[in-house]
């Protein structure tokens, strides 16, 4: 039972107040964050300009959802400038990772530097990003292979489906970020979302159930009909799903969409999933296959 003190933690940019009802596993990770700092010049065309975030604002946030690791993920607003990101890795230290964005000039020392500060990923945003394109893919993805890296998409469905056949060539692992940005209405009748399904089959894939807040098209509370989108990357690959807040919401802040619950969405995670080893997979076992944490003991854990 929580103490009056629990019942009343908030977070900034964070909706409601109190922890998650959920027993959430040690170890568990976020997987997908952004920072923001007003100091660092927005790229010229963005379209997102949210307020101030920081690792002490994130760290608020995780005091509702019980989590204990994060990645930072370089939002649209900064391009191709890594440094808000950077800031954050250092910041947080130990139990954090990090997802760049970079264009086709980026340098070897670059590259090399951003591993070394903990990224693991490059993040092509073909939705709200002004500076990476479809052109990018290939070339990018040939850039993150030496560094066992991954490609993150965000992609409309029709954007998707026509890169279809260079995904399926490409010599990394693609993840897609926000439940493969497919509306669930479209879910089993667009190409976009038959084509994540053949990635996931194939092991070449991996989803984030991540802005469940941004694709349901039902809305708060309870954003119904995610349920379905959200369990079917489950029961078709378990191990290779993963969770991320989104923290801390730009869209929303903007007024696209209502602020979410953050516990509550760690509550509807856990009603996804159906079970503590699932919930454990997804928050705990495979970010640390996908970013390469170190597995936490599971003493005392279901």
């Amino acid at each position: 039972m929580q103490t009056l003190d629990e019942e009343k933690v908030t977070a900034p940019f964070s909706a409601g107040q109190g922890r998650t009802q959920v027993r959430v596993p040690a170890g568990a990770c976020d997987c997908h964050v952004h920072v923001y700092d007003g100091r660092v010049p927005a790229v010229p065309g963005a379209r997102l300009m949210p307020p101030d975030a920081n690792v002490a604002d994130y760290r608020q946030l995780q005091r509702r959802t019980g989590t204990e690791r994060v990645v930072f993920v370089t939002p649209s607003t900064y391009g191709t400038d890594n440094r808000p990101m950077c800031q954050a890795l250092a910041g947080y230290g130990d139990g954090s990772r990090g997802v760049a964005v970079v264009d086709e000039l980026v340098g070897d020392a670059e590259l090399q530097m951003l591993h070394a500060a903990g990224v693991r990923g490059i993040r092509l945003n073909l939705s709200l990003g002004v500076v990476n394109s479809p052109q990018q893919l290939e070339t990018l993805a040939a850039r993150a292979a030496p560094y066992g890296w991954h490609l993150q998409l965000l992609a409309a469905p029709d954007v998707l489906a026509a890169l279809e056949n260079q995904l399926l060539q490409l010599p990394v692992p693609v993840v897609f970020d926000h439940l493969g940005r497919i509306p669930p209405s479209l879910a089993q009748r667009h190409p976009a979302h038959r084509l994540i399904h053949r990635l996931l089959d194939a092991g070449r894939a991996w989803v984030k159930l991540s802005g469940s807040y941004i694709v349901s098209e039902a809305g708060p509370p309870a954003y119904a009909d995610v349920a379905p989108l959200a369990r079917g990357y489950l029961q078709a690959a378990l191990e290779r799903v993963v969770w991320g807040s989104d923290w801390p919401h730009a869209s929303a802040t903007a007024g696209h969409q209502p602020l979410p619950d953050d516990a509550q969405q760690m509550e509807l995670l856990a009603q996804w999933a159906g079970d503590t080893a699932a919930l454990r997979r997804v928050l705990v076992d495979n970010p640390a296959v996908l970013y390469g944490f170190d597995l936490p003991s599971r003493k005392g854990q279901p």
